[in-house]
């Protein structure tokens, strides 16, 4: 068995911003975004060959850890036609028959790496994909069993992937995070560090808590050390708090307890139909090849 865990946010954002002409229901509302995600998703069915598939949306964009930090992201800026096709993005991905995880009080990429977490040592398990580019992603990575995979890039990133890539291992991703910051998520990291002194010392102490006080105890090549050093001491606190927004939750009340409820055992034909009917969408009304009976 393989599993599947698919950014749905991701795949939203992504089919909205496509360089394609606009895509309107009858009625006139945008629906670019759910079109793309559903066909996204049925390519990765019909063409990839999956059989079990979870998908986990940002049903609101905030989480608790807006609770943490007032300058992590919100909707803020996000289109409002896009925001409006999160709920019928969540009623396709059910009429097409796949698991939807929406979240409110977590994040997608907290379920998707309960779901990596949950499932990935089960001996019936032989690799799990976790279908987005998103980097804190990488943190569920391990080995060749949990990995990455940029679908559109065509590219599947395992655990020396990662290392390539970030220069850390995934354990040490919220780390790196919270030292070089992660704009997307809206934290800014420690001032001075950079990608490269990052990935630098976190290749050798892994944590934050093993880099040792005294920078003579380094012995890492990077520039101004003795400056990102008295940086990392005075914003101790700081660098832990954006670790905690970066380090990915596992413990989300997923309702699968057994991998095998992700099994796709087709679309479910009459929510479908009904749906591809008030999407104005036709063409995708024959493209499921298998049907729920």
């Amino acid at each position: 068995m393989q599993i599947h865990l698919v950014d749905a946010t991701y795949e939203l954002f992504r089919a909205h911003y496509s360089p394609r002409p606009p895509v309107r229901a009858p009625d006139g509302r945008d629906v670019g975004a759910v079109t793309g995600l559903i066909y996204t998703l049925l390519s990765l069915l019909r063409d990839e060959g999956a059989t079990h598939v979870g998908c986990a949306t940002d049903h609101v964009i905030r989480s608790f850890r807006n609770g943490l930090y007032d300058g992590y992201k919100t909707e803020a800026g996000v289109p409002a036609e896009l925001l409006a096709q999160f709920p019928l993005a969540e009623r396709a991905m059910e009429a097409l028959g796949v698991a939807v995880w929406p979240m409110v009080e977590f994040e997608a990429d907290d379920a998707l790496a309960t779901a990596a977490a949950r499932w990935g040592d089960r001996p019936e398990v032989e690799r799990i994909w976790v279908c987005t580019p998103d980097k804190d992603l990488a943190q569920c990575v391990r080995g060749e069993r949990v990995v990455m995979r940029d679908r559109r890039r065509e590219r599947t990133i395992d655990e020396a992937g990662v290392r390539e890539r970030w220069g850390v291992a995934p354990e040490s991703i919220p780390d790196y995070l919270a030292l070089v910051g992660d704009s997307a998520d809206g934290f800014p990291g420690l001032p001075g560090w950079g990608a490269r002194s990052a990935a630098a010392v976190l290749a050798r102490f892994e944590h934050l808590e093993a880099i040792p006080a005294s920078v003579g105890e380094w012995h890492v090549d990077v520039r101004s050390a003795p400056g990102l050093n008295a940086t990392l001491r005075a914003r101790w606190d700081e660098a832990l708090l954006y670790r905690r927004l970066a380090t990915l939750r596992l413990d989300v009340p997923l309702p699968q307890a057994d991998p095998d409820e992700l099994r796709w055992n087709g679309a479910r034909r009459g929510p479908f139909l009904a749906l591809c009917e008030e999407l104005g969408a036709r063409a995708l009304a024959a493209r499921p090849h298998l049907w729920q009976e």
